[in-house]
């Protein structure tokens, strides 16, 4: 782990914005106008997808992924200029909040400045032609970090990036020698002493993939050496069959696994949905449930992912190939999550969930939830069934406070009654 990692960023929430589709203008300024919006509902760091100009060769769609990035130094003049974007940092930062951007570095598109000025700098075919290493990703080529000077040209952009914002969600980190990560956070730091580093890390299945072929792919212990933040992609398939299947067990012993596992310090990313799964509106459309999973999301331990548009239960998630803005509207009042996430936001600043002792268990179709710090304790039960039920509980018998929404609840001989909404207590 890295050893200066702050447990701290367990009490925070992020927000992932990506600029073309938050819009119909698809601009800096129109992120800038909605910044109110996005502080009020209770975040801490704002996530930016990828702001780099991006290739025409191989396009996928009509406006090209943002991951197929042509020069990492410049700015998309779709969005606006570099000015516009750092006025955007500026309002952040005015706002009390903190900004991220992507960091593309497994590849670039096609025709990327770096492809001309250093094709050295690039994995090559057998027959020398340019190429990439996951078969699917037509629309990009790899970079063959083998090559030092490669290692010196990333970590100068990423100090001169860290000069304005205040760290990087690293795309597809593990197929990247932990080495060069592990010597870019020891530079960056001299430019940004408390850098955010978040791993896209990678599901068990693409690292058995990988090496399958022949190449390196880090797992979440090795991440961590390097990065404060991993995705909790190692437990995504259980994940799935909670939510699809209704397999608690399973999940609650891959979160506890968890615990056992990684370093004490350890940071997870804790989503329900972003760019590249479905929207959690779309795989739980029973709006009860939908908020318990929610609620869980913020009371699990890690930092919380929210995808823009999250918060209205959106339940189309965006190309990231083509326009498709996201409609941040209700046709019912019922999926307007804004003011739960709110309070949800407020519960997790209480410092048990920095640093408690945590654990999960499944009981009649309901994840409960325990922290442990000293004489405090932290409980939830989150309903996947939300039938009316009595669950047991590791309370002492007696009239607790829902802190979701302030009524009363009792535990009798170690029950509780639950009618399928979930009960966040701290006591």
């Amino acid at each position: 782990m890295a050893t200066d990692t702050q447990k701290s960023l367990r009490n925070k929430v992020m927000y992932q914005v990506f600029t073309r589709n938050f819009s119909e203008e698809g601009t800096f300024e129109k992120v800038r106008e909605k910044l109110d919006d996005i502080k009020e509902l209770g975040v801490d760091i704002i996530w930016l997808m990828p702001i780099h100009p991006l290739g025409l060769k191989n396009r996928k769609g009509s406006l090209g992924s943002p991951y197929a990035i042509s020069d990492y130094r410049s700015i998309n003049p779709e969005y606006g200029t570099m000015d516009d974007f750092r006025k955007l940092v500026d309002d952040i930062h005015k706002k009390d909040m903190l900004c991220i951007i992507d960091v593309v570095y497994n590849h670039t598109s096609p025709d990327s400045l770096l492809s001309k000025e250093h094709p050295e700098w690039f994995y090559h075919k057998e027959d020398g032609s340019f190429g990439n290493r996951v078969g699917d990703w037509s629309d990009v080529i790899d970079l063959d970090y083998s090559n030092r000077d490669l290692w010196d040209y990333q970590i100068d952009t990423l100090k001169m990036w860290a000069e304005t914002v205040d760290g990087f969600r690293c795309d597809v980190a593990p197929l990247i020698p932990i080495e060069f990560w592990m010597k870019a956070r020891k530079e960056v730091k001299k430019v940004k002493q408390n850098c955010i580093w978040l791993s896209e890390s990678i599901e068990a299945g693409f690292i058995h993939y990988m090496r399958s072929q022949g190449y390196s792919a880090s797992t979440d212990s090795e991440i961590y050496k390097a990065f404060d933040i991993s995705y909790d992609y190692d437990i995504k398939e259980e994940f799935m069959k909670a939510v699809i299947d209704g397999d608690l067990d399973i999940y609650a012993d891959a979160i506890n696994r968890q615990e056992g596992i990684y370093p004490e310090n350890y940071v997870k990313l804790r989503f329900l949905e972003n760019h590249d799964c479905p929207r959690a509106s779309f795989l739980i459309p029973d709006q009860k449930k939908l908020k318990n999973w929610t609620a869980f999301l913020y009371f699990q331990k890690g930092l919380t992912l929210v995808y823009a548009g999250q918060e209205y239960s959106v339940s189309h998630t965006p190309t990231l190939f083509d326009k498709d803005t996201v409609s941040f509207t209700c046709e019912n009042s019922d999926d307007d999550l804004r003011s739960f996430m709110k309070t949800l936001y407020s519960i997790k600043k209480d410092d048990i969930f920095t640093d408690g002792m945590y654990s999960v268990k499944n009981e009649n179709g309901c994840l409960k939830g325990m922290y442990k710090k000293g004489e405090k304790t932290a409980y939830g039960v989150f309903c996947n069934d939300t039938s009316p039920k009595c669950i047991h509980v590791d309370l002492k018998d007696g009239v607790y406070t829902n802190l979701l929404i302030g009524s009363k609840v009792e535990v009798f001989y170690g029950l509780m009654k639950t009618d399928g909404n979930p009960v966040i207590i701290i006591d």
